[in-house]
């Protein structure tokens, strides 16, 4: 079955609900496998939190800042694909540390974590950690979610209204109904009779509000990369996005604390100026150096603070996946976590 024989119109064997990394995954394998299969989302574009926004004539990232990949991980050999490619390029396995105490514990966006890093010293310079290497995307890591759903019929701009107690779902019945999406978000969706609504963590998982930030100069070392901030109320992690992104632009997006982001989840745009002053103070950027512009996000679901080992839930007809499945939250996870559904989905068949 080709990826046109796949339409709205076609029965499905299973309906997946989400299009980021992980939806997507889950899709591609069922699809491997010959299972025919339903892509919906409610987004624009593919990408969930992975996703990006045009500013000012370039995608910057807004959501996950960068990837790794673990050794001997399925994973390695799509980011192969994807490094051959050219859509995406090793970025560097060196951040600075901002800010009071320094710990392992590393951010991918402020929308996952990774550990791993060893902090060190070097003179002259901020406190600096070494891990593993960070990869980027240099049209955002967005796009690497539509290349995954190039052989896909995503349906975008597509509502779902949720899994009723008879099992169908907006009125259709598929064999399998799988919620790719961070678990507050699938538990709406559930019935409340729902075995499956006592697996999941609703309560775990913390906002992040993104402020990307336009310079008319860079005012911070070339060294930066992208820095862990320790101690701040504000922010916690902070990356140069002309590095990342390989253009040099005078671009920088931080993200913000759990606690700050609840305090400006319904107005973001409130949150610009006390980041922008925190970003200055803690980068030294001269007074002289004008901001030119400004863009904030809400991630209200934007990471589990407490994971899951299985790599997915499966109960029912009704499947959960992402990055809080499979241990550590990661763009890495979060892919194993759909691929591994849509395999153990289609051996069940």
């Amino acid at each position: 079955m080709t990826s046109s024989d796949i339409s709205p119109s076609t029965p499905a064997e299973v309906l997946v609900v989400g299009a980021g990394i992980s939806g997507l995954a889950c899709a591609r394998a069922l699809r491997q496998e010959g299972v025919a299969v339903r892509v919906i989302d409610r987004g624009r574009r593919p990408g969930g939190r992975m996703s990006g926004r045009t500013l000012h004539d370039r995608v910057v990232d807004l959501g996950a800042s960068y990837f790794t990949v673990p050794d001997g991980s399925g994973f390695a050999a799509v980011v192969a694909d994807w490094e051959h490619r050219g859509l995406v390029h090793p970025w560097t396995d060196t951040f600075a540390v901002l800010g009071t105490a320094a710990t392992g514990e590393t951010a991918e966006g402020g929308t996952s974590t990774e550990t791993g890093d060893t902090p060190t010293s070097t003179a002259g310079t901020a406190r600096r950690t070494t891990g593993p290497l960070r990869y980027a995307a240099a049209r955002g890591l967005r796009s690497l979610a539509v290349d995954l759903a190039a052989e896909l019929h995503v349906e975008r701009e597509t509502e779902f209204g949720g899994i009723a107690a008879d099992g169908t779902a907006d009125g259709i019945r598929y064999g399998t109904v799988v919620l790719a999406m961070p678990e507050p978000q699938a538990a709406r969706l559930l019935p409340p009779s729902s075995a499956l609504a006592a697996q999941l963590d609703t309560h775990s998982w913390g906002p992040v509000i993104a402020v990307a930030l336009g310079f008319a100069e860079c005012g911070w070392p070339a060294e930066l990369h992208g820095a862990f901030v320790h101690g701040s109320p504000i922010l916690t992690f902070l990356a140069d996005d002309g590095d990342r992104r390989g253009d040099g632009a005078p671009v920088i997006v931080a993200h913000s604390t759990a606690g700050f982001a609840r305090a400006h989840l319904e107005q973001p745009d409130g949150a610009v100026r006390a980041v922008e002053a925190e970003v200055r103070a803690l980068l030294g950027i001269d007074p002289g150096i004008r901001t030119d512009w400004s863009h904030a996000h809400r991630w209200t679901f934007a990471r589990a603070t407490t994971t899951h080992p299985e790599p997915f839930a499966l109960q029912d007809g009704v499947g959960i996946c992402g990055d809080a499945w499979g241990g550590r939250s990661s763009v890495a996870t979060a892919w194993a976590s759909g691929d591994a559904l849509g395999r153990a989905i289609a051996r069940r068949r």
